[in-house]
């Protein structure tokens, strides 16, 4: 089967490692389920793992892609959660967790397995490539702000870089709840779109918000912390789930969290239950993903190339036929 996955790791130009063609179908075993694979989207997860974050040398090739919708063998219209055990089997209280692309190949491709429990029914509203955005970014973001940052609506929160997967769902999914949003990004374009979303206010990273905010949606890192733990209000909280600018802040800040006893708060994806919240959610108030580019699968790097970049503004989704 045709399929898009990492050769090689390379730290420096992790796209050098990024090849397309032909790979092993996945064979049949008990307890999991193949699916066809209809629509997949791109995740910076997936760039990291060419650069050998969470991916080892003896796991290659290993096929890309965490996100996917599909239909199963019964002709079904499924949406898979990507967070699976390490042995193989649905991720329990005591089941050491990975993510499709660490341990198990992943949805750039025509047909992929995953253990049966991982496969849920798609929302009839939902189109594929709107269902194959939710598993990894939105739900990251959807956990973030409903289980994490303790805010109720009418509350408010900040979004770093706007324009990212997770940055993106959480605007739209905390105005969608009632909550105040304000975003930041380095690009005036984002700005306008983060606005256009239903951001209260769009501002340059580091700028004074007009108001302290209850929570901060943290994805960029060493960049924009300082911003972030003085944008907040006291007792306020900032979720992290991510640090593109590098995990090593170079002021932390630390007399003002103790000071003003704000929390931080770690958080990694979504539980399957949140996924399903997820997905009932957007069918039911008519929230939807965000695309910024929708591609054959055989032009994925196309699509790696423009992640890379950051260039996009929501979602790149892959296709099969």
């Amino acid at each position: 089967m045709f399929a898009v996955y990492a050769a090689r790791i390379d730290r420096d130009q992790p796209l050098s490692g990024l090849e397309s063609g032909e790979r092993p179908a996945p064979e049949a075993r008990p307890g999991w389920s193949t699916i066809d694979v209809r629509a997949a989207s791109l995740n910076h997860h997936d760039l990291w793992s060419l650069r050998g974050v969470g991916l080892a040398e003896d796991k290659l090739p290993m096929i890309l892609g965490c996100d996917a919708a599909g239909v199963d063998a019964d002709g079904n219209e499924v949406v898979l959660h990507s967070v699976i055990g390490q042995t193989g089997h649905g991720v329990g209280p005591r089941e050491p967790r990975s993510i499709l692309t660490e341990h198990y190949q992943g949805t750039f491709a025509e047909q992929v397995a995953v253990p049966t429990w991982n496969v849920l029914p798609k929302p009839k509203e939902l189109s594929f490539e709107e269902a194959a955005c939710l598993p990894t970014a939105w739900l990251t973001a959807y956990r973030m702000l409903f289980t994490n940052s303790g805010v109720r609506p009418g509350d408010s929160v900040l979004v770093q870089g706007a324009g990212g997967g997770v940055a993106t769902a959480a605007i739209v999914l905390a105005k969608a709840a009632g909550l105040r949003v304000f975003a930041t990004s380095r690009d005036e374009a984002k700005r306008k779109r983060a606005l256009e979303l239903g951001a209260l206010e769009a501002v340059e990273p580091g700028a004074r918000l007009p108001q302290r905010v209850d929570a901060v949606i943290e994805t960029v890192g060493a960049a924009t912390w300082s911003h972030s733990v003085k944008s907040l209000k006291p007792g306020g909280t900032i979720v992290i789930s991510g640090a593109t600018s590098g995990d090593r802040p170079s002021h932390a800040e630390l007399t003002r969290i103790f000071f003003l006893e704000l929390k931080v708060v770690g958080s990694t994806m979504g539980t399957k239950d949140e996924l399903e919240d997820l997905l009932a959610f957007c069918a039911t108030t008519g929230v939807r993903p965000v695309i910024d580019e929708v591609l054959p699968l055989d032009r994925a790097r196309e699509g790696f190339e423009r992640l890379d970049s950051g260039g996009q503004f929501g979602k790149i989704v892959l296709t099969n036929g």
